[in-house]
């Protein structure tokens, strides 16, 4: 999924990013070309009509239509409503990337704070950490496509080991019309203070650290949710979305080379092939293209989170740390 290029731009050379603009997979190319040659269709499908098949009364008919599409199209504010579409896309998109629920902290405050070398000790801090990243897939589930094909049923994620056959049970009893992310976390919360109380977690301070870290992870998680739940008003991509494409609709017509006998002002050239007119429609419908993948980054599209890898990393971290707990207690 995310295309990485940062060996590639390491070093500031002369023309060094010219290797970027060849590559396919996550290019604007990839994401715009449907668009573009459709434009170039329908433009060309139009000159030849214009050029060839229309009588001297409906040529003149049609360059006033030109003359006119192409001097009220500039009064649509493509710059300006796109421009800030796309910067709000980007910034919620980021937004969302620094607030990926990562167990990191919460392990190293288990492995150091829930004490126990027998065979209890170390199945209270696995089941710590499995309501940890049972937590965060409970959100993924919700907000990633991706991870939802792997998981699409509960009974998937108690075969992955996320959840027990006898929590899956407690889970499904709890009816509620929402999303129930937060019930792993109130499994952490009671399991981590009856450790406290059989002495495991040695002090109320230790306690309560966990607990806020915990905190705070479900606050990410919540996050996610909320970024998932409501996002960008409806109406403003819409208007976005209408005025980029009104705008290359009034183009089509607007931009056509009139015939240089009639001296129209700025036609008294025919190039018979728009190049700058093309170059504006790749910049900004590319633009557009930009937010459309943005917008949603847990979707599949090639510059989405890779929400599965996120999982797979987590898991395996959280069973190292345990592993290298247990090797420096042996030591």
């Amino acid at each position: 999924m995310t295309v990485t290029y940062s060996s590639k731009v390491a070093n500031a050379t002369f023309f060094g990013f010219h290797q970027l603009l060849l590559k396919w997979r996550g290019s604007i190319y990839k994401l715009l070309y449907r668009e573009f040659f459709l434009f170039i269709g329908l433009y060309t499908a139009l000159s030849v009509i214009y050029r060839f098949f229309l009588t001297d009364i409906q040529k003149r008919y049609f360059e006033k239509l030109s003359l006119y599409c192409d001097r009220y199209a500039e009064q649509i504010p493509v710059t300006f409503v796109l421009g800030f579409y796309v910067t709000l896309v980007v910034n919620r998109w980021w937004n969302q990337f620094v607030n990926l629920p990562w167990p990191d902290r919460l392990m190293l405050l288990i492995s150091s704070n829930v004490h126990g070398r027998d065979e209890y000790g170390r199945l209270l801090r696995r089941t710590l950490m499995r309501y940890v990243n049972l937590t965060s897939l409970l959100i993924f589930r919700s907000v990633s496509t991706a991870v939802y094909k792997r998981f699409p049923t509960m009974d998937h994620v108690v075969e992955a080991g996320f959840m027990t056959s006898d929590e899956r049970k407690l889970f499904d009893s709890l009816q509620s019309p929402h999303l129930k992310y937060w019930v792993p976390v109130i499994w952490f919360g009671n399991l981590a203070s009856k450790a406290r109380a059989e002495g495991r977690i040695r002090d109320n301070v230790d306690l309560q650290i966990m607990l806020n870290e915990m905190n705070r992870y479900r606050s990410w998680c919540g996050l996610l949710f909320g970024y998932d739940w409501v996002g960008i008003p409806l109406v403003y991509t819409q208007v976005v979305t209408l005025a980029v494409y009104t705008f290359f609709f009034a183009c089509i017509i607007g931009r056509q080379f009139l015939d240089p006998s009639q001296a129209y002002t700025g036609h008294d050239l025919d190039l018979y092939i728009p190049i700058f007119t093309l170059l504006q429609f790749f910049f900004y419908a590319g633009w557009l293209k930009v937010a459309e993948q943005l917008i949603n980054p847990f979707g599949e599209d090639d510059d989405d989170f890779e929400t599965n890898w996120c999982i797979d990393r987590n898991l395996q971290v959280s069973s190292s740390q345990m592993i290298s707990f247990y090797y420096i207690l042996g030591h």
